[in-house]
């Protein structure tokens, strides 16, 4: 898709710091990211217009799927024929580039816009290396939301959401036994994986979760909490129809909206979605974080900038970072997106009940968790992943299996 109505306005300040005015026409940005969806696709709209009517050209290179992006992102980059900028998900994804000096820093732009001032410190050290910002971060997201129907909470007898895994379980079983999809889980052993960090910090608690994660500490596998947490994980199981496997995370998602299914497990991007079908959160769905820990797990996005031969191109990429980190694009964006803003110095009074919950709990550091992908490399989260996959997909495994066969990759990663 190519946005091609421009603006003869310039942003001002990234005006300043081209060494020589060029053409409007001249100011074009080759973009990849995964957002295909319809909530996805809205909120890459955001950008494609706010950079469009600051001047510049954007060309949409939109591939389905992170997995699918970030391979097809990769192979361009390190083959010599880069984009303008690709999406990436914050943390260790990008480090490879970073390290064999492919991507280009943001901070002429990061500087003068006090970038380092409004971002959250573990997100500014997630994309700071030797004391210069090497990609754009645009939202911050919290992953460990349970969305639901209002609806199938109704005619099954659910009331109020689940504040532990005991009232969820209950809730769980009234839905099934009304006929609906207990809970809708799209396939993919990321989706797999993704229920797992949740549930795990959700009973364990944010210290043990790191002691796993981060610290790959063996001993904390063994602490019971952590072993409740893996029984919680696999009795989630029986809660997922037939369907699931086949299914894409926004299908899913629509199982909830179209009230064939009670819960979905899913950070807040899925409120995209609830959004592009028109419904609002506290009316037709409800938001809650998982049950025992009121903590944000907490993920997002980010642009990289490959270094490029062309002058014009490069300060394209000025525009394009400038345009992307705006206030009024974060807010835009985020609401489009269903996540927050990255910025910590823009009013989120006119976002959703769930954002603004997020931003509440956001503000305390305690609060504050880290999505493993900041804690390992592609390499070691796609081998926990596995191990993950397997367990979800072996009723017959038990927690003291699956902590053993956990334990060994953990301790094979890095």
């Amino acid at each position: 898709m190519n946005f091609r109505q421009r603006s003869p306005v310039w942003a001002a300040l990234v005006l300043c710091a081209l060494a020589t005015p060029v053409l409007a026409d001249d100011l074009t940005a080759e973009v990849m990211h995964p957002w295909t969806s319809g909530g996805e696709s809205a909120a890459a709209k955001v950008f494609a217009d706010k950079f469009t009517a600051a001047g510049g050209v954007w060309i949409d290179r939109a591939i389905a799927g992170n997995d699918a992006l970030l391979a097809a992102a990769m192979n361009r980059i390190i083959g010599g024929d880069p984009p303008s900028a690709s999406h990436f998900n914050t943390g260790k994804p990008f480090e490879e580039l970073i390290e064999a000096g492919l991507l280009r820093d943001v901070d002429t732009v990061a500087k003068s816009e006090g970038w380092a001032a409004v971002i959250p410190k573990v997100f500014l050290d997630a994309v700071t290396r030797d004391d210069k910002i090497m990609a754009v971060p645009i939202n911050l997201q919290t992953e460990n939301w349970i969305w639901y129907s209002r609806e199938v909470f109704e005619k099954s007898g659910v009331g109020e959401p689940p504040q532990n895994w005991d009232d969820f379980f209950a809730a769980a079983d009234k839905i099934k036994a009304a006929g609906y999809i207990p809970m809708a889980l799209g396939g993919g052993s990321w989706a797999e994986r993704f229920v797992f960090q949740k549930v795990l910090v959700s009973v364990a608690g944010p210290e043990l979760y790191l002691r796993v994660l981060k610290d790959r500490d063996g001993e904390a596998l063994k602490d019971a909490k952590v072993q409740e947490a893996f029984a919680v994980l696999g009795k989630l199981r029986q809660y997922a129809d037939s369907g699931a496997a086949s299914r894409k995370w926004n299908d899913a998602t629509n199982l909830v909206i179209t009230n064939k299914a009670g819960f979905q497990i899913m950070g807040d991007w899925a409120k995209g979605e609830f959004a592009a079908a028109g419904l609002t959160p506290g009316k037709e769905y409800g938001c809650t974080l998982f049950p025992g820990q009121e903590v944000s797990i907490m993920s997002g996005d980010v642009f990289v900038m490959p270094k490029l031969k062309d002058a014009q191109r490069t300060q394209a990429q000025d525009l394009l970072a400038h345009v992307l980190f705006a206030p009024e694009t974060q807010i835009a964006f985020n609401i489009k997106k269903g996540s927050n803003p990255i910025r910590q110095d823009v009013d989120v009074s006119s976002m959703d009940v769930c954002a603004r919950h997020a931003a509440e709990v956001l503000k305390d550091p305690a609060r504050q968790v880290p999505n493993p992908q900041f804690l390992m490399t592609n390499d070691g989260l796609g081998a926990v992943r596995d191990v993950i996959t397997t367990y979800w997909n072996t009723p017959a495994m038990t927690p003291g299996e699956f902590s053993d066969a956990l334990g060994k990759v953990l301790a094979s990663v890095d």
